[in-house]
């Protein structure tokens, strides 16, 4: 009797066919979601975005099964991004240029981008990848802002918090408009800089004590 051929053997069975069908729909899901993000902010319904990318409600949820995790995985890119402009400002012999200039990449990716707030400010506890990147990243910050302060160019009483409560203020001054978006980002971040600078024996008002988990959302619900 001839040997019957696998079904599984070569790349044009339906089992080979259902996995690409399967990366296939995941890309879609990923760009639809980025694009309406982009658009709209986090607050898209998962439905839309599954209406986006032309694929079912359940085929969505197989891949993603909570809202969390379909924008911990959109912007993903974004997030190691602000992951290597943080490693790039360390590199800098000056820290307080570093940081600098740090603010300045991730504030402007806040302006061209307007899910990346969610993106960076969200908590996700179903995407342990994400929160293991997001504590490395604030550790490498607690360090970069310490450098700085150690050379006399960052006020002593600037905390890691505050970059969140920038990040915060720059999504709220964001148009339609992009240039509109990006000329407002700059010059919230100017202002923002310049209130940075050290003291010098000034008395001001102490700030209020904030931790960076008193300002993340808590994760979406899915729907």
């Amino acid at each position: 009797m001839p040997v019957q051929p696998s079904r599984n053997a070569s790349s044009g069975t339906p089992a080979t066919g259902r996995r690409a069908d399967a990366r296939h729909n995941r890309a879609r899901l990923l760009q639809a979601a980025r694009e309406a993000y982009a658009l709209n902010g986090s607050d898209v319904p998962s439905s839309a975005i599954a209406r986006r990318a032309g694929v079912s409600a359940a085929t969505l949820y197989r891949h993603f099964p909570t809202r969390g995790s379909l924008i911990a995985a959109a912007f993903s890119e974004q997030l190691s991004q602000c992951v290597a402009a943080l490693d790039e400002a360390l590199q800098d012999d000056d820290p307080w240029h570093g940081l600098r200039a740090l603010l300045t990449k991730v504030c402007a990716m806040q302006a061209q981008d307007r899910g990346f707030s969610a993106a960076f400010l969200s908590q996700f506890p179903d995407a342990p990848d994400i929160h293991h990147e997001r504590a490395r990243a604030e550790e490498s910050l607690a360090l970069l802002v310490q450098r700085a302060k150690d050379t006399g160019q960052l006020r002593e009483d600037f905390a890691t918090s505050d970059v969140t409560l920038l990040l915060l203020a720059n999504n709220g001054v964001l148009q339609d408009s992009p240039a509109a978006s990006m000329a407002a980002s700059r010059r919230l971040l100017a202002y923002f800089l310049q209130s940075c600078a050290p003291t010098h024996g000034t008395p001001l008002p102490r700030p209020a004590p904030l931790r960076l988990d008193d300002l993340y959302k808590p994760p979406h619900r899915p729907r």
